[in-house]
Protein backbone atom coordinates (compact mmCIF):
# COMPACT_ATOMS: atom_id res chain seq x y z
CA UNK A 1 0.00 0.00 0.00
CA UNK A 2 2.83 2.38 0.89
CA UNK A 3 4.44 1.98 -2.53
CA UNK A 4 1.18 2.82 -4.29
CA UNK A 5 0.63 5.88 -2.10
CA UNK A 6 4.15 7.17 -2.65
CA UNK A 7 3.81 6.63 -6.41
CA UNK A 8 0.55 8.59 -6.42
CA UNK A 9 2.19 11.45 -4.51
CA UNK A 10 5.14 11.55 -6.93
CA UNK A 11 2.76 11.68 -9.89
CA UNK A 12 0.74 14.44 -8.21
CA UNK A 13 3.86 16.58 -7.79
CA UNK A 14 4.99 15.79 -11.33
CA UNK A 15 1.65 17.01 -12.70
CA UNK A 16 1.97 20.14 -10.56
CA UNK A 17 5.33 20.94 -12.13
CA UNK A 18 4.14 20.16 -15.66
CA UNK A 19 1.15 22.49 -15.37
CA UNK A 20 3.15 25.25 -13.64
CA UNK A 21 6.17 25.19 -15.99
CA UNK A 22 5.74 27.84 -18.71
CA UNK A 23 8.18 25.91 -20.91
CA UNK A 24 5.96 22.83 -21.05
CA UNK A 25 4.28 22.64 -24.49
CA UNK A 26 0.62 22.54 -23.56
CA UNK A 27 -2.54 22.74 -25.63
CA UNK A 28 -6.00 23.01 -24.02
CA UNK A 29 -6.76 19.29 -24.39
CA UNK A 30 -3.43 18.30 -22.79
CA UNK A 31 -4.02 20.74 -19.93
CA UNK A 32 -7.49 19.29 -19.36
CA UNK A 33 -6.05 15.76 -19.39
CA UNK A 34 -3.42 16.63 -16.76
CA UNK A 35 -5.92 18.52 -14.61
CA UNK A 36 -8.37 15.60 -14.71
CA UNK A 37 -5.64 13.11 -13.77
CA UNK A 38 -4.48 15.29 -10.89
CA UNK A 39 -8.02 15.78 -9.60
CA UNK A 40 -8.53 11.98 -9.53
CA UNK A 41 -5.56 11.44 -7.17
CA UNK A 42 -5.77 14.70 -5.18
CA UNK A 43 -8.00 13.20 -2.47
CA UNK A 44 -5.75 10.17 -2.12
CA UNK A 45 -2.63 12.33 -1.76
CA UNK A 46 -4.30 14.60 0.82
CA UNK A 47 -5.35 11.58 2.87
CA UNK A 48 -1.84 10.07 2.63
CA UNK A 49 -0.26 13.30 3.86
CA UNK A 50 -2.74 13.45 6.72
CA UNK A 51 -1.72 9.90 7.66
CA UNK A 52 1.97 10.78 7.64
CA UNK A 53 1.36 13.81 9.87
CA UNK A 54 -0.55 11.64 12.34
CA UNK A 55 2.22 9.01 12.30
CA UNK A 56 4.86 11.69 12.97
CA UNK A 57 2.81 13.12 15.83
CA UNK A 58 2.51 9.61 17.28
CA UNK A 59 6.29 9.09 17.11
CA UNK A 60 6.89 12.48 18.77
CA UNK A 61 4.44 11.70 21.58
CA UNK A 62 6.01 8.31 22.23
CA UNK A 63 9.41 9.95 22.41
CA UNK A 64 8.01 12.54 24.79
CA UNK A 65 6.83 9.79 27.14
CA UNK A 66 10.46 8.74 27.60
CA UNK A 67 11.18 12.06 29.29
CA UNK A 68 10.45 12.79 32.93
CA UNK A 69 6.91 14.19 32.88
CA UNK A 70 4.59 15.13 35.68
CA UNK A 71 1.49 12.98 36.04
CA UNK A 72 -0.88 15.53 34.52
CA UNK A 73 1.22 16.04 31.36
CA UNK A 74 1.87 12.30 31.07
CA UNK A 75 -1.89 11.59 31.15
CA UNK A 76 -2.44 14.25 28.49
CA UNK A 77 0.20 12.73 26.18
CA UNK A 78 -1.16 9.20 26.69
CA UNK A 79 -4.66 10.40 25.82
CA UNK A 80 -3.35 12.05 22.65
CA UNK A 81 -1.54 8.82 21.71
CA UNK A 82 -4.81 6.88 21.91
CA UNK A 83 -6.54 9.45 19.72
CA UNK A 84 -3.72 9.32 17.18
CA UNK A 85 -3.82 5.52 17.07
CA UNK A 86 -7.54 5.62 16.32
CA UNK A 87 -7.00 8.34 13.69
CA UNK A 88 -4.23 6.34 12.00
CA UNK A 89 -6.37 3.19 11.94
CA UNK A 90 -9.26 5.14 10.38
CA UNK A 91 -7.01 6.80 7.77
CA UNK A 92 -5.37 3.50 6.82
CA UNK A 93 -8.82 1.93 6.32
CA UNK A 94 -9.98 4.85 4.18
CA UNK A 95 -6.81 4.69 2.07
CA UNK A 96 -7.22 0.95 1.50
CA UNK A 97 -10.71 1.62 0.18
CA UNK A 98 -9.46 4.47 -2.05
CA UNK A 99 -6.83 2.15 -3.55
CA UNK A 100 -9.35 -0.53 -4.52
CA UNK A 101 -9.68 -1.12 -8.29
CA UNK A 102 -12.23 1.24 -9.76
CA UNK A 103 -15.13 0.06 -11.90
CA UNK A 104 -14.21 1.46 -15.35
CA UNK A 105 -17.85 2.47 -15.83
CA UNK A 106 -18.19 4.44 -12.58
CA UNK A 107 -17.68 7.86 -14.16
CA UNK A 108 -20.15 7.25 -16.97
CA UNK A 109 -23.66 8.51 -17.53
CA UNK A 110 -26.36 5.87 -17.21
CA UNK A 111 -29.40 4.64 -19.04
CA UNK A 112 -32.16 3.61 -16.62
CA UNK A 113 -34.93 1.28 -17.80
CA UNK A 114 -37.99 0.79 -15.56
CA UNK A 115 -40.69 -1.73 -16.44
CA UNK A 116 -43.87 -2.77 -14.67
CA UNK A 117 -43.76 -6.46 -13.72
CA UNK A 118 -46.32 -8.55 -11.86
CA UNK A 119 -49.35 -6.57 -10.77
CA UNK A 120 -50.75 -4.96 -13.89
CA UNK A 121 -51.83 -1.34 -13.45
CA UNK A 122 -50.56 -1.22 -9.88
CA UNK A 123 -47.08 -2.22 -11.09
CA UNK A 124 -47.25 0.46 -13.77
CA UNK A 125 -48.17 3.07 -11.15
CA UNK A 126 -45.23 2.05 -8.99
CA UNK A 127 -42.95 2.23 -12.04
CA UNK A 128 -43.98 5.89 -12.25
CA UNK A 129 -43.16 6.31 -8.53
CA UNK A 130 -39.67 4.88 -9.07
CA UNK A 131 -39.16 7.12 -12.09
CA UNK A 132 -40.00 10.11 -9.90
CA UNK A 133 -37.69 8.79 -7.11
CA UNK A 134 -34.70 8.57 -9.44
CA UNK A 135 -35.53 11.92 -11.04
CA UNK A 136 -35.62 13.58 -7.61
CA UNK A 137 -32.37 11.85 -6.61
CA UNK A 138 -30.73 13.17 -9.78
CA UNK A 139 -31.95 16.69 -8.89
CA UNK A 140 -30.36 16.40 -5.43
CA UNK A 141 -27.05 15.40 -7.06
CA UNK A 142 -27.18 18.14 -9.66
CA UNK A 143 -27.48 15.61 -12.48
CA UNK A 144 -29.42 16.06 -15.70
CA UNK A 145 -32.16 13.63 -16.78
CA UNK A 146 -33.43 13.13 -20.33
CA UNK A 147 -36.44 11.06 -21.28
CA UNK A 148 -35.52 8.55 -23.99
CA UNK A 149 -38.70 6.50 -24.37
CA UNK A 150 -41.93 5.91 -22.47
CA UNK A 151 -45.08 3.82 -22.64
CA UNK A 152 -47.58 5.48 -20.26
CA UNK A 153 -50.89 4.05 -19.07
CA UNK A 154 -54.25 5.79 -18.81
CA UNK A 155 -53.99 6.08 -14.99
CA UNK A 156 -50.62 7.83 -15.02
CA UNK A 157 -48.35 4.82 -14.70
CA UNK A 158 -45.69 3.45 -17.03
CA UNK A 159 -45.58 0.04 -18.66
CA UNK A 160 -42.03 1.07 -19.53
CA UNK A 161 -39.95 4.22 -19.16
CA UNK A 162 -36.35 4.70 -20.28
CA UNK A 163 -34.32 7.78 -19.41
CA UNK A 164 -30.71 8.98 -19.40
CA UNK A 165 -28.99 10.36 -16.30
CA UNK A 166 -25.99 12.56 -17.03
CA UNK A 167 -23.72 13.70 -14.21
CA UNK A 168 -20.56 13.19 -12.20
CA UNK A 169 -20.10 9.48 -11.39
CA UNK A 170 -23.80 8.73 -11.98
CA UNK A 171 -23.16 5.04 -12.67
CA UNK A 172 -21.13 4.60 -9.47
CA UNK A 173 -24.19 5.56 -7.43
CA UNK A 174 -27.05 4.10 -9.48
CA UNK A 175 -25.53 0.76 -10.53
CA UNK A 176 -26.85 -0.96 -7.39
CA UNK A 177 -30.47 -0.24 -8.42
CA UNK A 178 -30.63 -3.01 -11.04
CA UNK A 179 -33.02 -5.78 -10.09
CA UNK A 180 -36.58 -6.41 -8.99
CA UNK A 181 -38.26 -3.84 -6.73
CA UNK A 182 -41.29 -5.12 -4.80
CA UNK A 183 -44.08 -2.90 -3.51
CA UNK A 184 -46.69 -3.83 -0.88
CA UNK A 185 -49.63 -1.44 -0.58
CA UNK A 186 -53.37 -1.02 -1.03
CA UNK A 187 -53.92 -0.03 -4.67
CA UNK A 188 -56.10 3.00 -5.38
CA UNK A 189 -58.21 0.69 -7.54
CA UNK A 190 -58.79 -1.77 -4.64
CA UNK A 191 -62.20 -1.23 -3.04
CA UNK A 192 -61.83 -3.83 -0.24
CA UNK A 193 -58.62 -2.35 1.18
CA UNK A 194 -56.54 -5.50 0.68
CA UNK A 195 -52.75 -5.14 0.45
CA UNK A 196 -51.38 -6.18 -2.94
CA UNK A 197 -47.81 -7.12 -3.85
CA UNK A 198 -46.50 -5.94 -7.22
CA UNK A 199 -43.08 -5.85 -8.82
CA UNK A 200 -41.13 -3.49 -11.04
CA UNK A 201 -37.84 -4.28 -12.78
CA UNK A 202 -35.04 -1.73 -13.02
CA UNK A 203 -32.01 -2.01 -15.30
CA UNK A 204 -29.12 0.46 -15.01
CA UNK A 205 -26.78 0.44 -18.00
CA UNK A 206 -23.62 2.53 -18.46
CA UNK A 207 -23.88 4.77 -21.50
CA UNK A 208 -21.68 3.43 -24.29
CA UNK A 209 -19.59 5.65 -26.52
CA UNK A 210 -19.49 4.96 -30.24
CA UNK A 211 -15.85 3.90 -29.98
CA UNK A 212 -16.77 1.23 -27.42
CA UNK A 213 -19.46 -0.51 -29.44
CA UNK A 214 -19.03 -1.11 -33.14
CA UNK A 215 -22.38 -1.16 -34.91
CA UNK A 216 -22.29 -1.84 -38.63
CA UNK A 217 -25.08 -0.18 -40.62
CA UNK A 218 -25.65 -3.50 -42.42
CA UNK A 219 -26.54 -5.08 -39.05
CA UNK A 220 -29.44 -2.68 -38.49
CA UNK A 221 -33.04 -2.67 -39.67
CA UNK A 222 -34.65 0.74 -39.15
CA UNK A 223 -38.43 1.00 -39.34
CA UNK A 224 -40.48 4.19 -39.08
CA UNK A 225 -44.14 4.42 -38.15
CA UNK A 226 -46.74 6.83 -36.83
CA UNK A 227 -46.42 7.47 -33.11
CA UNK A 228 -49.34 6.31 -30.98
CA UNK A 229 -50.70 7.45 -27.63
CA UNK A 230 -52.80 5.87 -24.88
CA UNK A 231 -54.96 3.06 -26.15
CA UNK A 232 -53.19 3.03 -29.50
CA UNK A 233 -54.72 6.23 -30.89
CA UNK A 234 -52.57 8.06 -33.43
CA UNK A 235 -50.68 11.05 -32.02
CA UNK A 236 -49.58 12.41 -35.38
CA UNK A 237 -49.81 11.43 -39.02
CA UNK A 238 -46.10 11.62 -39.83
CA UNK A 239 -43.76 8.65 -39.65
CA UNK A 240 -41.69 10.10 -36.82
CA UNK A 241 -41.49 7.06 -34.53
CA UNK A 242 -38.41 4.88 -35.01
CA UNK A 243 -37.74 1.21 -34.30
CA UNK A 244 -34.17 -0.05 -34.68
CA UNK A 245 -33.46 -3.80 -34.71
CA UNK A 246 -29.92 -5.11 -34.30
CA UNK A 247 -30.13 -8.19 -36.49
CA UNK A 248 -27.20 -10.24 -35.06
CA UNK A 249 -28.56 -10.09 -31.49
CA UNK A 250 -32.25 -9.39 -32.03
CA UNK A 251 -32.08 -6.40 -29.65
CA UNK A 252 -34.71 -3.75 -30.39
CA UNK A 253 -34.84 -0.08 -29.39
CA UNK A 254 -37.77 2.22 -30.13
CA UNK A 255 -38.49 5.89 -29.59
CA UNK A 256 -41.58 7.93 -30.43
CA UNK A 257 -41.48 10.72 -27.83
CA UNK A 258 -40.14 13.41 -30.21
CA UNK A 259 -41.94 14.84 -33.24
CA UNK A 260 -38.69 14.72 -35.18
CA UNK A 261 -37.80 11.39 -36.77
CA UNK A 262 -34.09 12.36 -36.60
CA UNK A 263 -34.25 12.97 -32.83
CA UNK A 264 -36.13 9.71 -32.26
CA UNK A 265 -33.54 7.83 -34.30
CA UNK A 266 -30.69 9.39 -32.32
CA UNK A 267 -32.29 8.45 -28.99
CA UNK A 268 -33.09 4.92 -30.14
CA UNK A 269 -29.46 4.47 -31.22
CA UNK A 270 -28.20 5.62 -27.80
CA UNK A 271 -30.50 3.08 -26.12
CA UNK A 272 -29.41 0.32 -28.51
CA UNK A 273 -25.72 1.14 -28.02
CA UNK A 274 -26.05 0.97 -24.23
CA UNK A 275 -27.89 -2.36 -24.42
CA UNK A 276 -25.26 -3.84 -26.74
CA UNK A 277 -22.50 -2.62 -24.43
CA UNK A 278 -24.29 -4.22 -21.47
CA UNK A 279 -24.69 -7.47 -23.41
CA UNK A 280 -20.98 -7.58 -24.22
CA UNK A 281 -20.13 -6.72 -20.62
CA UNK A 282 -22.28 -9.62 -19.38
CA UNK A 283 -20.52 -11.97 -21.80
CA UNK A 284 -17.09 -10.85 -20.57
CA UNK A 285 -18.13 -11.22 -16.94
CA UNK A 286 -19.45 -14.71 -17.59
CA UNK A 287 -16.11 -15.75 -19.06
CA UNK A 288 -14.17 -14.77 -15.95
CA UNK A 289 -13.13 -17.74 -13.79
CA UNK A 290 -14.22 -15.89 -10.67
CA UNK A 291 -17.13 -13.78 -11.75
CA UNK A 292 -17.94 -11.17 -9.17
CA UNK A 293 -21.08 -12.27 -7.31
CA UNK A 294 -21.15 -10.20 -4.13
CA UNK A 295 -23.98 -9.63 -1.68
CA UNK A 296 -24.54 -6.32 -3.43
CA UNK A 297 -25.96 -8.31 -6.31
CA UNK A 298 -25.15 -9.21 -9.86
CA UNK A 299 -27.67 -6.92 -11.51
CA UNK A 300 -29.61 -9.98 -12.64
CA UNK A 301 -33.14 -8.86 -13.54
CA UNK A 302 -34.61 -11.77 -11.56
CA UNK A 303 -33.22 -10.62 -8.21
CA UNK A 304 -35.62 -9.18 -5.67
CA UNK A 305 -33.43 -6.47 -4.23
CA UNK A 306 -35.80 -4.24 -2.28
CA UNK A 307 -39.27 -4.09 -0.74
CA UNK A 308 -41.32 -0.92 -0.29
CA UNK A 309 -43.99 -1.54 2.37
CA UNK A 310 -46.50 1.32 2.47
CA UNK A 311 -48.65 0.25 5.47
CA UNK A 312 -45.52 0.20 7.66
CA UNK A 313 -43.80 3.13 5.85
CA UNK A 314 -40.84 0.75 5.59
CA UNK A 315 -38.20 0.16 2.95
CA UNK A 316 -36.00 -2.94 3.17
CA UNK A 317 -32.96 -3.60 1.02
CA UNK A 318 -32.52 -7.37 1.09
CA UNK A 319 -28.87 -7.34 -0.02
CA UNK A 320 -27.65 -5.00 2.71
CA UNK A 321 -30.12 -6.26 5.33
CA UNK A 322 -31.03 -2.59 5.77
CA UNK A 323 -34.47 -1.48 6.96
CA UNK A 324 -35.47 2.19 7.10
CA UNK A 325 -38.77 3.62 8.30
CA UNK A 326 -38.75 6.66 6.04
CA UNK A 327 -40.46 5.43 2.90
CA UNK A 328 -41.82 8.86 1.92
CA UNK A 329 -38.35 10.42 2.09
CA UNK A 330 -36.78 7.64 0.01
CA UNK A 331 -39.46 7.90 -2.66
CA UNK A 332 -38.78 11.64 -2.72
CA UNK A 333 -35.19 10.91 -3.74
CA UNK A 334 -33.43 10.52 -0.38
CA UNK A 335 -31.52 7.42 -1.49
CA UNK A 336 -28.04 8.07 -0.08
CA UNK A 337 -28.44 5.94 3.07
CA UNK A 338 -29.38 2.90 0.99
CA UNK A 339 -26.72 3.44 -1.68
CA UNK A 340 -24.02 4.16 0.93
CA UNK A 341 -24.80 0.85 2.66
CA UNK A 342 -24.51 -1.06 -0.63
CA UNK A 343 -21.30 0.74 -1.56
CA UNK A 344 -19.84 -0.17 1.83
CA UNK A 345 -20.73 -3.83 1.36
CA UNK A 346 -19.17 -3.83 -2.09
CA UNK A 347 -15.95 -2.30 -0.77
CA UNK A 348 -15.83 -4.68 2.21
CA UNK A 349 -16.05 -7.68 -0.10
CA UNK A 350 -13.29 -6.35 -2.35
CA UNK A 351 -11.08 -5.68 0.68
CA UNK A 352 -11.58 -9.24 1.96
CA UNK A 353 -10.58 -10.62 -1.45
CA UNK A 354 -7.51 -8.39 -1.53
CA UNK A 355 -6.24 -9.58 1.85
Amino acid sequence: MLEKLEAAERRYEELNMLMADPNTPMNPSMWAKYAKEQAKIAGLVRKFRELRRAQKDLRDDRQLLKDQLDEELKALVESEIEELRAQIERLEGELRVMLLPKDPNDEKNVLVEIRGGAGGEEAALFAASLFRMYSRYAERKGWKTEMMSSNPTDLGGFKEVIFMVEGDAAYSRLKYESGVHRVQRVPTTEASGRIHTSTVTVAVLPEAEEVEVEIRPSDLRIDTYCASGHGGQSVNTTYSAVRITHLPTGLVATCQDEKSQLKNKDRAMRVLRARLYDLEKQKRDAELAEARRSQVGTGDRSERIRTYNFPQTRITDHRAGLTLHKLDMVLDGDLDDVIDALTGMDQAEMLSKAE
